[in-house]
């Protein structure tokens, strides 16, 4: 008999409990452990535990010097714990060691607590499992340009089975922000600036994580990137109907279709109401309009920011009181308002204890899904399930792999010597199969802006090129640079960055290595030219020369990802404006002024203007941040060996100061001749180009005219009309010329990916639901309106290729979140001509 049965056995002096009882539901074993739990038991299980936290400086999370205190865990540990933080992604630690400590430390866990409950283990996977040694994927903006959610569901699954075998269960994952403004930093953990893309991909997302057993968590909810310029948790100053419209969407789609089991708050606030104190949004809108049923979890301190950033509470547990009466269920990364400060007010009945009932029964119904509640429950994760050795023991500082790290108190840390006589598993978080769908989803997410037929480089994949290019002349500051590839979640920038001495843990080849293998015949001159955000220009004169001696430069420019000012993409890095950071602009006006083609290669976290380079270069490459076989990928699209397929997920700039703007701007928003700002992009969202040619034609419809309850079907022929397979990415955008409020110029209701060989023809079928037309009215309710509309079938949001002009007729109708999300879209061979 385990410790958690005996424990359970004092408790109830009889068989086994109900709680235990695996025949129960859920709820009911939930319903029966509570009625067994102190006020201080229930309360243990609403918070995490962040052992190994630093509080010396900002880390990995917002003011994590100011909210980070020493934790008695001795003192805790007796009452029970609801989660623990980042057992992996907080410090370097060999995955199998990290699996022997995290097992260990739910053993301690359950031990202390009189009913024998583990811990909810979390961690972060924005760009794959945040753990030294594991696959680091594309970016989530790089997710959005492969305009493939069954992708991406792939992907997520490979991800969570990692995540899974080492003991984790849940992961903060994925960001469904839309972009309102690339300057924001957190534009590379986006999808995209449409709320269809990013709704359609992020439920693919969660899908995959979900069905490998990992808790996903929607964030952040909601409206953090509508923050006014671009700012980093700064306030929002969004409408109702933007709100509505354009930010919820995403969210609502992946409550409906993913089985996501968990939400984050968002840390801002909409209009003066800190998201984690809206009831309206929390409670009212998520869980009794959407009928949401999981967890809502604190983003990192956000209960407390109640206090502290948004002056919205007095006390700590004021905050607790507002956070949990809200729809706030766990805090988030440790215990700080929902402790003492939580257990003082509910005593003093300044807070009820029915709040903290409510949520208490929604952690522990979660607990008794994932199997914590079992009778059989045991904390070995599958990676030490069999003998085997360890993958590596890599040499280090303090608390690194293949050291001994601290035991943080009563939960023990990674130890290279185990004495429960456990058996030490072999666990590889970046096996080969991994390598192969990373490189898979970084090829179909290289977006090709901008090609005069300089692309492709290889004449095996060009006809009528001679030779590949005797002498490349690779200069930029990521030309050598094995992290440009990631974002700031990747683990090696993300917490790596703090531990210097520890390798990598991945192999990251660098954008000259790939060129190299791409290219074993040509000669790669390497020149920097500039530091990635540096002022410093002394490196011109080498670049400049090395660039008229070769018959093509491969400018390779961009960011570099990093956390709260130490990057120039991601968390807390916020842009000035949309300009390459530093003097990469000067160096490429440098590099095209030379007259030696130039193709730009950009490994970015956002869109950036390029100035005249946008047209006036050979080719223009757009990688957000790929991933570590992202180099591999660029280099097979330089030469030909993979034809590029991504689109953009969002626009990119013609000036760097015209923003915010994304293409969902209404007609007040678009070039005007009274304003001197055009903020027409250089390329639009959606944009991409291919290595072949494709004709769209024959559009048929139905009929043009559908109720307010019914819809259309139209369709048309796509053919590929070059000379190579390609991919063709039709968009389907919705016009609506005259609506009681004001209406985006368009936007996306639906798209599908067309793989086509040479000269192959697919009759492609779309059904449109009047429901797609429906948008937020003038009091507030989402009414679907009769009138004229246009469905325009385009190549981009800049290039419709046919348009259908219909009529919806009958009355107004108000629909609600039951609603039609999808265009549905069927393929065919077409007729031979």
């Amino acid at each position: 008999m385990t410790a958690n049965t005996d424990h359970a056995h004092v408790r109830t002096g009889h068989g086994t409990p109900r709680w235990r009882d695996t025949s129960l539901d859920a709820g009911t074993r939930a319903d029966a452990l509570i009625a067994e739990m102190t006020l201080r038991e229930k309360i243990a299980q609403l918070f995490g535990v962040w052992v190994g936290a630093s509080d010396e400086g900002g880390e990995v999370a917002p003011h994590q010097h100011d909210m980070e205190e020493a934790v008695d865990l001795e003192e805790l540990l007796p009452y029970g714990l609801g989660q623990l933080t980042r057992p992996f992604g907080t410090a370097p630690v060999d995955p199998a060691l990290g699996a022997l400590s995290l097992m260990r430390t739910q053993r301690t866990i359950a031990a202390a607590n009189r009913f024998g409950i583990p811990a909810l283990a979390h961690e972060e996977c924005l760009a794959g499992f945040a753990a030294w040694g594991a696959t680091a994927y594309p970016v989530p903006l790089s997710w959005g340009a492969t305009f493939d959610p069954a992708l991406i569901r792939e992907m997520a699954a490979a991800i969570g089975r990692d995540m899974r075998a080492v003991g984790v269960h849940q992961g903060l994952a994925p960001v469904l922000d839309v972009v309102r403004d690339a300057r924001w930093g957190r534009v590379e953990e986006t999808i995209g600036e449409d709320p269809y893309l990013v709704g359609t991909v992020a439920t693919a997302y969660v899908q995959g994580l979900e069905s490998a057993g990992i808790v996903a968590t929607l964030k952040h909810f909601a409206g953090y990137s509508a923050s006014r310029a671009g700012r980093n948790l700064a306030p929002v100053g969004m409408g109702a109907r933007e709100r509505a419209d354009v930010i919820l969407p995403p969210f609502e789609m992946a409550v409906r279709e993913s089985g996501v089991r968990s939400v984050m708050h968002a840390y801002t606030d909409t209009d003066g109401i800190p998201s984690a104190a809206d009831e309206r949004l929390l409670t009212g809108l998520l869980r009794d309009a959407w009928g949401f049923t999981g967890t809502v979890v604190a983003d990192y301190f956000g209960i407390a920011f109640l206090k502290t950033l948004h002056g919205v509470a007095g006390t700590f547990g004021e905050a607790a009181g507002a956070a949990l009466a809200a729809g706030v269920d766990v805090e988030l990364p440790t215990v700080k308002a929902f402790g003492d400060p939580l257990l003082d007010a509910v005593t003093g009945g300044r807070v009820p204890e029915a709040l903290v009932d409510r949520a208490v029964r929604r952690v522990l119904v979660q607990k008794a899904e994932l199997g914590l509640l079992d009778p059989d429950w045991s904390p070995r994760p599958p990676a030490l399930i069999g003998p085997g050795p360890y993958r590596r023991e890599v040499p280090g500082a303090h608390g690194t792999p293949g050291t001994p790290a601290p035991d943080g108190g009563a939960v023990p840390g990674p130890d290279t010597a185990p004495d429960d006589g456990a058996e030490r598993g072999s666990v590889h978080l970046d096996p080969d199969a991994n390598r192969a769908l990373a490189r898979r989803v970084a090829e179909r997410a290289v977006v090709l802006l901008h090609n005069d037929g300089t692309l492709p480089l290889s004449p095996a994949h060009a006809p009528g090129r001679t030779a590949a290019p005797a002498r490349i002349a690779l200069i930029g500051p990521n030309a050598e640079s094995p992290t440009a590839v990631l974002g700031c979640y990747a683990f090696p920038v993300h917490v790596g960055g703090k531990h210097p001495g520890v390798p990598l843990g991945i192999e990251l080849p660098t954008l000259r290595e790939a060129l190299a293998a791409e290219f074993p015949d040509s000669e790669i001159v390497v020149a920097a030219g500039a530091t990635v955000d540096g002022t410093g220009t002394d490196g011109f004169a080498e670049a400049a020369a090395a660039a008229r001696d070769a018959d093509v430069v491969v400018a390779a420019l961009g960011d570099r990802a990093g956390l709260f000012g130490r990057g120039t993409s991601g968390e807390g890095c916020d842009a000035e404006s949309l300009a390459l950071p530093g003097v990469q602009q000067q160096l490429l006006d440098l590099l095209l002024a030379t007259g030696t083609p130039v193709v730009v290669t950009l490994l970015a976290g956002r869109p950036y203007a390029l100035g005249r380079a946008a047209t006036g270069s050979a080719a223009v490459v757009q990688s957000f941040f790929p991933g570590e076989e992202g180099t591999t990928a660029i280099a097979s699209v330089l030469s030909g060996r993979v034809a590029p397929s991504g689109r953009l997920p969002v626009s990119v700039p013609r000036h760097p100061g015209a923003q915010p703007s994304t293409y969902l701007a209404a007609r007040l928003g678009h070039s005007s001749e009274v304003s001197s700002i055009d903020p027409t992009p250089a390329f639009g969202f959606g944009h991409g180009l291919t290595y072949t040619t494709f004709e769209w034609s024959g559009l048929a419809a139905d009929g043009h005219e559908a109720a307010t309850d019914g819809e259309f079907g139209l369709e048309f022929t796509v053919r590929n009309t070059g000379p190579r397979e390609g991919t063709e990415l039709v968009q389907l955008y919705l016009h609506d010329p005259v609506a009681s409020v004001v209406q985006p110029v368009q936007r996306l209701i639906g798209y599908a990916r067309l793989e086509l060989e040479p000269g192959q023809a697919v009759r492609v079928r779309a059904t449109v639901p009047a429901d797609l037309a429906s948008f937020t009215g003038r009091d507030g309710r989402r009414i679907v309106e009769p009138g004229e509309l246009e469905l325009r079938f385009s190549a981009s949001s800049t290039e419709p290729r046919l348009v259908a002009r219909v009529t919806l007729t009958g009355p107004v109708r108000e629909v609600d979140h039951r609603r039609e999300l999808h265009t549905a879209f069927r393929t065919e061979p077409a007729p031979a001509r």
